[in-house]
């Protein structure tokens, strides 16, 4: 039996203070999403598939595949990756947000010919810079 050699998960957790539903609506909309991330064509509906602009990286095709408002949305993300974001209503009107960037895999390259093992450790790095600095800068700011 042969195993993929999976890379770990990113996953990045904070709490905001705000309520849920203002994280949410940076969440889970376009104008939010652009806003703490890159633009897009997001809209929150199950299996709607739309698009990231990756800047430099060119567009990235995306597809919906989780959506419980306000707690959790996840899509697929190029041909391999799958983002997540948790909410989680906490007192005092704050929010944890949760991260999770899953679908690495050591034997597997990106769409521009990038290793995973590397691609991986850059993306740990955005992430921790976005959902730590940018995404509360918005949210709170």
């Amino acid at each position: 039996m042969q195993t993929k050699p999976t890379l770990p998960e990113i996953r990045k957790t904070i709490v905001l203070n705000a309520p849920i539903e203002k994280v949410w609506k940076a969440v889970a909309t376009a104008e939010g999403i652009a806003a703490w991330w890159m633009p897009n064509t997001f809209e929150p509906v199950l299996s709607h598939q739309f698009v990231l602009h990756a800047g430099p990286f060119g567009d990235s095709p995306c597809k919906v595949t989780e959506l419980d408002p306000p707690n959790r949305l996840g899509f697929d993300w190029g041909k391999d990756w799958h983002l997540t974001f948790v909410l989680k209503a906490l007192e005092d009107g704050k929010t944890e947000f949760t991260l999770i960037h899953s679908g690495w895999n050591a034997d597997k390259t990106t769409e521009f010919g990038q290793p995973h093992t590397v691609v991986r450790h850059i993306m740990d790095d955005g992430w921790e810079n976005i959902v730590n600095q940018k995404l509360p800068a918005y949210i709170e700011g």
